[in-house]
């Protein structure tokens, strides 16, 4: 095996437009970074606490701010609202497509910008965060929608990938410019950074204009034609190529399938194999939150200089930087090492990582070596994130679940790590500061956010299977086989399912198992086989049987 991702050879027509449309795509977690990433830099700028401040005075300074509860309720307002979006996203994705999903998320999103940058106190600016966070809810849980449903399979990991480094650009963004403007004494001061995001949006929005919709959004909804027509854009192939019909036929097969054992409803996500995978998804998302990642960028700032690290902007540049340029590598790993094995690899990293901060914070929180050492270990957990928890975890979700469903569920995983991102941001400035009715944990919330990592181990090695290198088809056929996660690295698929649509009449209908199907596919092949007196597959018995 080679060091390169190469397409393989037997694939026919480009991968090249499918790639660039989905690296596009990845834009809109720009949106998503750098609207989480900026709220920290303002909370700390002098003229956004002096404008917006209802007479509380910040006692480690002596300056107006807001108080602990309103810079709880400013900060996680973004994650309420996202946590309503993402679960608004699967009838807005159904029912008018992926691609105008998109477009009518990001004009909610722009919205919320507006009130934003139009506030001069809370109750206006708590409200553009609530719509700005719909937003990009909504868009959080569309785009590695689309994604999956347009990227190649050798590479579709690399792909959704990128969603998550476009929300590290976006951080590193948010970072410099609030940096930029923190010392103006106008409203340019929280203005600027805000206002910034009206370019995303304009990009986002152009883009989507011109884009094609996803195939499978189009077979969905019984447009057969146009989707033939979106996946030769896609591949870059005649609608009439035998591997473009054959990969459409699959598409409609797998679809009529899975439609075949039970309905789309949000009652039966929760059933059967779905079900599963669907606890899988939640799980997984909430987990990336419980890592404590977000801790970092959203109160990195005034952590650090609690910490007696007084230029805490330029810390979090510097995290921001590590985080873009960390999450490369993850993205070339999930390829080559695969899902699993890199969410393994990460989980015992930031463990590890997250209890030297808390130590060292803890034992002697005043020496200035140890806030070196706690700034050092803080930085190399952010890498082993970045490589694998930050993309893995929308790379997974993204490719788990049956096209009948897969917008429903994967509307709830993303919900689900937005529920856990607003906890989160709700609850550190009480887990963090001193002060009556605060925990005061200081450097020593990182036991807590270590001790989940310790759990991610668990869950990777318990719950999440192998899917690299496997078609959203495939996938079905990998959870109706494949009973042990463990086991499922030695999974290779052998179901055609353009085949199982036409034996499903002869073993027994709707209530047939896949494996019945497949045996009775065999037999059939073996016939072939036999009277033909040519060599090929022969029936042979399936590669993977759990």
């Amino acid at each position: 095996m080679g060091i390169m991702l190469k397409k393989p050879e037997h694939v026919a027509g480009s991968a090249a437009p499918a790639i660039l449309i989905g690296l596009f795509v990845a834009f809109g977690g720009v949106l998503f970074g750098y609207d989480t990433g900026t709220i920290g830099g303002i909370l700390a700028m002098p003229y956004w606490r002096e404008t917006f401040s209802t007479g509380y005075i910040n006692t480690e300074d002596n300056l107006p701010d807001v108080s602990p509860s309103q810079s709880s309720t400013i900060v996680s307002l973004l994650s309420a609202g996202t946590f309503f979006g993402a679960l608004t996203a699967a009838p807005l994705a159904d029912l008018m497509g992926r691609r105008l999903g998109m477009i009518v998320s990001t004009g909610v999103f722009t919205l919320g910008v507006i009130l934003q940058t139009a506030a001069t106190a809370i109750p206006l600016f708590v409200a553009g965060r609530f719509w700005a966070g719909f937003g990009v809810g909504l868009i959080s849980a569309i785009i590695p929608l689309y994604q999956s449903e347009t990227a190649p399979k050798w590479i579709r990991g690399a792909v959704v990938g990128c969603y998550q480094l476009a929300i590290t650009i976006g951080l590193l963004i948010a970072a410099i410019v609030d940096n930029s403007s923190k010392d103006r004494d106008d409203t340019g001061s929280y203005r600027i950074p805000i206002a910034v995001q009206f370019a995303w949006s304009i990009i986002m929005v152009v883009g989507m204009l011109v884009l094609p919709e996803t195939p499978r959004y189009f077979i969905k909804v019984g447009k057969n034609e146009q989707a033939a027509k979106a996946l030769s854009r896609l591949r870059r192939l005649d609608v009439d190529h035998p591997a473009l019909v054959e990969e459409l036929a699959e598409i409609q097969a797998n679809h009529q399938y899975e439609l075949s054992l039970g309905k789309s409803s949000y009652i039966d996500c929760f059933k059967g194999t779905v079900g599963k995978r669907l606890a899988t998804g939640c799980l997984l998302q909430s987990l990336q939150q419980l890592t404590g990642v977000n801790f970092i960028f959203y109160y990195g700032t005034s952590f650090f200089k609690n910490s007696g690290i007084q230029n805490g902007f330029t810390i979090s540049i510097i995290t921001g930087v590590i985080n873009v340029c960390s999450t490369l590598p993850g993205l070339y790993l999930v390829e080559k090492w695969g899902r699993r094995p890199l969410l393994l690899f990460g989980a015992v990293g930031m463990f590890v990582c997250q209890y030297i901060v808390a130590i060292a914070g803890t034992v002697d929180p005043d020496n200035k070596a140890t806030n070196q050492v706690l700034i050092a270990f803080v930085c190399i957990y952010i890498f082993f994130f970045a490589s694998s928890w930050g993309p893995v975890a929308w790379v997974v979700t993204g490719e788990l679940f049956p096209l009948k469903s897969r917008a429903k569920c994967l509307s709830m995983t993303t919900a689900s790590n937005w529920l856990l991102n607003w906890a989160i941001a709700y609850s550190t400035p009480y887990m963090v500061n001193d002060g009556p009715g605060n925990a005061n944990l200081q450097s020593k919330v990182f036991f807590v956010w270590g001790g989940f990592c310790l759990i991610c181990c668990f869950f990777v090695w318990g719950l999440i299977y192998e899917t690299k290198g496997l078609s959203l088809e495939q996938v079905d056929e990998l959870y109706s086989k494949c009973t042990k996660a463990w086991k499922s690295k030695a999974f290779r698929p052998t179901v055609s399912y353009a085949e199982v649509q036409e034996a499903r009449g002869s073993v027994g209908g709707r209530h047939a198992s896949l494996a019945d199907i497949e045996a009775d596919v065999g037999r059939k092949r073996s016939v072939a086989h036999v009277e033909g007196g040519q060599g090929g597959y022969g029936g042979e018995k399936a590669a993977y049987e759990v």
